[in-house]
């Protein structure tokens, strides 16, 4: 029989602590793709949902809207989803009037193996959990029933099982008449107030294989079991995320700027990066490029064609004398003042100081006093061209069969301009990833620690990158670049994204970042 499929999104997920400052619960991601995504996949196409929103609601809307056009979705909105008088029941019962039949309960934060049972009868899903004090109870039957449903902390006994916020609701109109008459009671439970109602005409309990997204512990072990060992390596940012669905590719960011002025790229960059088929203020998708990420195939032979064609893509700009000196105010603003910023953001945010003396155990000089000795004018002076902004293996993608690249996530602007940057950026970015290889980083392959004026680091890298390093520099040399400035630039951009990722990656990326600025900078005095 058809049915209808509730699934409540209002809360702040508060229990997620800072994994929900931007997002909402439901777009925590679980192998490159939102657990919401998940959820909806578990019911046929034909479904129809009824989707409360509260807070983060825009977003929860927005990424449905790309990644789902063509599904049946009523969205709901909830305007008092916090504090004094707000509840799971209030959000329950603000959809009611889309509910006038049959239909299943789902939480945001549920994800299970098995089919979804036929809705036939009223039922309820549980599993085994050790600890079972954050959960409510169900108390089953030998005949496999539900005797009972305990709210939280109420029942731990070894006879009770979490229910796991997964229910078909098939006597729909008691469910009803008790979410009403239930007053606060029924805020505060949520549906199960409402399913307490349906017992006298049985429920039957289901057991599933249960991943919760709703608490932080089980978050970690549910993302470990939706791994995809070959899908592209994502360094976590709290404020950008890349989604993966079967056919299309969805970036979200919180900075609306950044979204719009990634659109516009995109048509500057026609025929390089793919076609922007969709976007909305903090989203935009594009369909999925075939091949592989260039950091799973790449060898000395397909380096030097991706040396080729980026040839025909760095197409060099022309500039007046004024246009001249604008580009090398964005880049003195770019490379110096965003450095400092940047630095600042650092401390700010890992709590640090200017004091790593000790790097690996060799004494360096401050790093302000590192700063102070880089010819900025230098840096400034920067080779005017269409550029990518991001380029690294992550970014780009390798078709064997049709012997094509393709890049990705191309930057936003180069400060201010959309279609004037600095070449030198890209090979510096180029040689940061031949340097620091996101897939070993995000298996944790890198050890990073800094303690009192010692800060130490490793890191594994691939040998095939090693081999490929050594290559870059002999064709930069070759074709006419400044091999030290994307020396001296690639450290500065190990500083620059020393603020943006998490701990203790940022500690790497700082100790390699000064590390590589003082060699850059005594290679260039000759010392």
């Amino acid at each position: 029989m058809s049915y209808k499929v509730l699934i409540p999104t209002a809360g702040t997920g508060s229990r997620l602590g800072g994994a929900t400052r931007y997002l909402n619960k439901s777009l925590v991601s679980l192998g490159n793709r939102p657990a919401l995504s998940r959820i909806i996949e578990m019911f046929p196409e034909d479904t129809e949902f009824v989707i409360p929103t509260g807070y983060k609601g825009e977003l929860v809307k927005e990424f449905l809207s790309l990644a789902y056009p063509q599904r049946k979705i009523q969205f709901v909105d909830i305007l008092l989803y916090e504090g004094e008088g707000s509840g799971l029941g209030l959000t329950v019962l603000s959809c009611k009037e889309y509910l006038q039949e049959p239909f299943i309960f789902c939480s945001c934060d549920t994800l299970i193996n098995e089919p979804i049972p036929a809705l036939d009868h009223n039922w309820m899903g549980y599993d085994h959990r050790d600890n079972k004090e954050q959960y409510r109870t169900l108390h089953i039957s030998d005949q496999g029933m539900v005797e009972s449903i305990d709210e939280k902390g109420q029942d731990t006994s070894g006879a009770a099982q979490p229910y796991i916020g997964l229910a078909g609701i098939y006597d729909w109109e008691v469910f009803w008449d008790a979410m009403e008459q239930g007053g606060a009671n029924a805020i505060n439970q949520g549906e199960s107030y409402g399913l307490r109602a349906a017992l006298p005409r049985g429920i039957r309990a289901h057991k599933f294989t249960w991943f919760d997204t709703g608490v932080k512990v089980e978050l970690e072990a549910t993302r470990k079991r939706f791994e995809e060992p070959d899908a592209p390596n994502i360094l976590e940012k709290a404020t950008e995320a890349i989604w993966f669905l079967d056919n299309r590719v969805i970036k979200f960011s919180t900075d609306t700027t950044f979204i719009s002025d990634r659109v516009k790229r995109s048509k500057l960059l026609r025929g390089f990066v793919p076609e922007v088929v969709g976007h909305t203020t903090h989203m935009y998708c594009y369909d999925y490029v075939a091949g592989n990420v260039l950091s799973k195939c790449i060898s000395r032979p397909i380096f030097d064609k991706l040396l080729d064609f980026s040839e025909k893509f760095w197409i060099r700009k022309q500039l007046s004398e004024e246009e001249s000196a604008e580009f090398r105010n964005s880049c003195m603003s770019f490379y110096r003042d965003k450095t400092s910023k940047r630095i600042e953001m650092f401390y700010r945010n890992f709590e640090k100081e200017d004091n790593a003396k000790y790097i690996n155990e060799v004494e360096y000089p401050a790093l302000s006093e590192l700063l102070e000795r880089v010819d900025w004018d230098y840096i400034a002076d920067g080779l005017p061209g269409q550029f990518h902004g991001d380029y690294h293996f992550e970014n780009i993608i390798y078709d064997n069969e049709k012997d094509m690249f393709a890049f990705l996530d191309w930057r936003q602007n180069f400060e201010k301009s959309l279609d004037i940057g600095d070449i030198y950026y890209d090979l510096a970015k180029l040689n940061h990833g031949l340097i620091v290889c996101h897939e070993l980083i995000a298996k944790d392959m890198y050890s990073a620690s800094w303690e009192g004026d010692r800060l130490t680091f490793d890191l594994a890298r691939k040998q095939s990158l090693v081999e490929c390093e050594q290559r870059f520099y002999q064709w930069l040399a070759q074709k006419g670049y400044d091999v030290n400035k994307v020396k001296l630039m690639t450290a500065l951009i190990f500083l620059n994204i020393a603020a943006l990722h998490h701990y203790p990656y940022v500690l790497l990326l700082y100790g390699l970042g000064k590390q590589m600025l003082y060699d850059a900078l005594q290679e260039m005095s000759g010392a």
